[in-house]
């Protein structure tokens, strides 16, 4: 006849969530997954109508109710935190010596693996758990290559819609970009100045040392303007050697001509290219969005350019603002062009 032990080791590995109970209903023996559900609690010894919460049939009240419900599926409740829900079915042990209680029956997959960290081994080899397992690992699995998909996915995004708004050679906006600034900043109602600076002297740079001194010195160019405006404001380069800067908020005319002869002033520092000494200047033209009632971006671009070319016919390496009698200078400029 085989051992209690026998009998315990053999329902070990098949049954590694069980019960055996004595006649009294005392836990004589437990499987080895229900030391990591039970813990150090010390549960032998112990009522098993205490440590589990019997929630069907109903009808049971005492350990003598319990032991006559053989082959009846058996709804069990742990009785200490997290109350793990367990099925199970008790078959009794000859002699009347208590009884043996399967509890692979329907423990709450997901809250057992991820409560108390249970693998395939805890689980009997025929147990339907185990393919429940492989499911789970395999949506877990599936979930994290789709959420590492994604974020693959969203950074091609970003990286192509910096790529699409950026200027390739100088890291600065381009005029999508800006386009895109002008029309946020105009929508939202929000009050901005609007700087054009083209550069004085770059031709002659390109035609002396040629376009890779001309590249270095735009992509210089690129770093002054950056490191004289703010955080805060738009820097775009939208044509060879013109740039727009947008100052959201800066409506101070002083201020702004400070800060465009600040920028001229550091542009007129010797760029070196090698050993060659390369020297360019700038002009620039600002107009305010205040200063029109209803402003487009095509308006405040066209008076910007007025002043730009204001300050150019005064001498270059100037800072104008834009008014409205420019309008007729540059009509007079044309006329005498034409007549030229």
């Amino acid at each position: 006849m085989m051992t209690f032990e026998q009998l315990t080791g053999l329902a070990d590995q098949l049954c590694p969530m069980h019960v055996i109970i004595d006649a009294d209903g005392l836990i004589v023996s437990h499987g080895p997954t229900l030391d990591k559900i039970w813990g150090d609690n010390g549960w032998l010894g112990k009522p098993v109508l205490e440590v589990l919460d019997l929630q069907r049939p109903r009808s049971v009240k005492a350990v003598a109710d319990l032991m006559n419900t053989a082959g009846s599926k058996l709804h069990f409740q742990l009785h200490d935190a997290p109350h793990t829900r367990m099925k199970g079915v008790l078959v009794p042990l000859p002699k009347g010596r208590g009884a043996f209680i399967n509890l692979s029956f329907g423990i709450s997959v997901l809250d057992a693996v991820r409560d108390f960290n249970l693998t395939s081994q805890d689980f009997s080899p025929t147990d339907l758990t185990i393919e429940m397992l492989y499911l789970v690992e395999a949506k877990s699995a599936a979930m994290e290559a789709s959420r590492q998909l994604n974020l693959r996915l969203q950074g091609a995004k970003i990286a192509a819609e910096e790529q699409a708004f950026t200027d390739t050679l100088t890291g600065l906006k381009n005029r999508r970009a800006m386009d895109h600034v002008l029309n946020r900043l105009i929508s939202g109602g929000r009050d901005f100045a609007l700087m054009n600076v083209d550069l004085d002297f770059f031709k002659s740079v390109n035609d002396t040392y040629g376009h890779a001194a001309g590249d270095a010195v735009l992509q210089r160019v690129a770093s002054i303007m950056v490191e004289c405006t703010r955080k805060s404001d738009t820097v775009a380069r939208i044509g060879g050697d013109e740039f727009v800067l947008v100052f959201e908020g800066l409506m101070d005319r002083n201020r702004i001509n400070d800060l465009a002869c600040r920028l001229i002033e550091r542009l007129e520092e010797p760029i070196m290219y090698g050993a060659d000494e390369c020297r360019i200047s700038a002009s620039a033209g600002t107009t305010l969005s205040t200063d029109v009632a209803q402003p487009l971006p095509a308006t405040l671009l066209h008076q910007a350019d007025l002043a730009l070319y204001a300050s150019k016919r005064a001498g270059k390496a100037q800072h104008m603002f834009y008014t409205p009698s420019l309008e007729d200078e540059m009509d007079l400029v044309e006329q005498n062009s034409k007549s030229a």
